[in-house]
């Protein structure tokens, strides 16, 4: 099995990490439709607005430590599921179940849908504790 867009999807997840924005959008199409939070948030449509979503997004991470534990792709799609982790710039850690849909376009991302319960995510960041069932979650090995 092929795993081209898994391997081009990681090297964005080393991007982000490192907070190279210029970097994460070099992989996007300029015709991209991100949704961010899919069902939660309008999506980003173009670079333009990638960009806002990055900049705005990322002032407010210190630490991002994404993995993702499973994938499946096709020619033009590839399928993860993971866990959206960061450190806030005041010190809350937020780790967050997710699935992710990314579609290519060439070598260029084209769609990207992720997956998350908002819920979860504000309770954290309220300073609630994470419940059993996401601990069990978030704490599996990365792929």
């Amino acid at each position: 099995m092929s795993d081209t867009r898994f391997q081009q999807f990681k090297k964005l997840i080393a991007a982000w990490t490192r907070k190279d924005a210029e970097a994460v959008l070099g992989m996007l199409h300029d015709d991209v439709v991100w949704h961010y939070a899919a069902a939660i948030a309008p999506p980003a449509r173009g670079k333009a607005e990638a960009r806002a979503f990055i900049e705005r997004f990322g002032s407010t991470i210190a630490e991002v430590n994404w993995r993702i534990f499973a994938h499946a792709e096709t020619a033009d799609r590839l399928f993860v599921e993971g866990v959206d982790e960061y450190v806030t710039t005041d010190g809350v850690r937020v780790a967050a179940p997710y699935a992710g849909i990314i579609e290519y376009q060439g070598d260029k991302i084209i769609g990207w849908r992720d997956y998350l319960d908002r819920a979860t995510v504000d309770a954290i960041k309220a300073g609630k504790p994470y419940s059993a069932q996401v601990k069990e979650l978030i704490d599996r090995p990365a792929a």
